[in-house]
């Protein structure tokens, strides 16, 4: 059972987030011009209980380095996955050695069937059926929400695709966009359009009806990149 946090403002942390280091010029435009900071707690009280819990202490380590880089940033919902996590927020990690372990990245806007989590590897995912990374870290995550809004935003067209639809979808003569590190949702740049493709709910619960994706159409050179 986790125990239960007491959040206490600091106000030393800034309301207007600065965006953590590695991050595109689009993507550190995007959290600091449509992003809060809001109150976080800190993890490290929490040390204890969770290592008799038979939680590894690397394991914590990581939920704390998550805590201390993304914990407490708000964004703007995201396309999919009802608007994604409300705020980055870490908690106690869950699994074990033969599995592998993973720590809540964030509470859900609405109420899902599925769970933001972050993966052995660092990756962002959702637990669904079955445990499925959308990307391959956070930065990723990030990434893309900023070029859903940056694409949104410089987009003639957007037209917005389910089910088998997505699988007929042409992606000849486009190429993958390496910032959002695609692993079960991928974006795809072509001549003067960009596609999102989410697939993130259709694998975690086996579900092929959930395959979405959005086509942002009729865009210029600034539309297609924004660096």
């Amino acid at each position: 059972m986790r125990e239960a946090a007491t959040v206490t403002a600091d106000p030393r942390v800034p309301l207007i987030p600065q965006a953590p280091e590695g991050l595109s010029r689009r993507a550190r435009y995007f959290v600091e011009g449509h992003g809060l900071r809001v109150p976080h707690r800190d993890l490290e009280p929490f040390r204890e209980a969770w290592l008799k819990q038979g939680i590894p202490d690397a394991e914590i380590d990581r939920a704390v380095a998550f805590q201390e880089r993304w914990g407490g940033l708000a964004l703007p919902p995201a396309p999919a996955y009802e608007g994604g996590p409300r705020v980055l927020e870490a908690d106690a990690p869950e699994g074990s050695a033969a599995n592998g372990w993973r720590f809540p990245a964030g509470d859900c806007r609405v109420s899902m069937a599925h769970g933001f989590m972050i993966g052995p590897g660092g990756e962002f995912g959702i637990d669904a059926d079955h445990w499925t990374p959308l990307h391959a870290s956070t930065e990723g995550w990030v990434e893309a929400l900023a070029l859903a809004c940056h694409a949104g935003r410089w987009a003639e067209t957007i037209t917005k695709i389910k089910g088998s639809a997505v699988e007929d979808l042409n992606l000849d003569g486009f190429e993958p966009v390496p910032e959002v590190q695609g692993l079960a949702d991928t974006w795809w740049r072509g001549e003067d359009s960009l596609i999102a493709v989410y697939r993130g709910e259709a694998s975690g619960f086996s579900a092929p009806h959930c395959l979405r994706a959005h086509v942002y159409g009729g865009l210029d050179a600034w539309g297609l990149a924004g660096n």
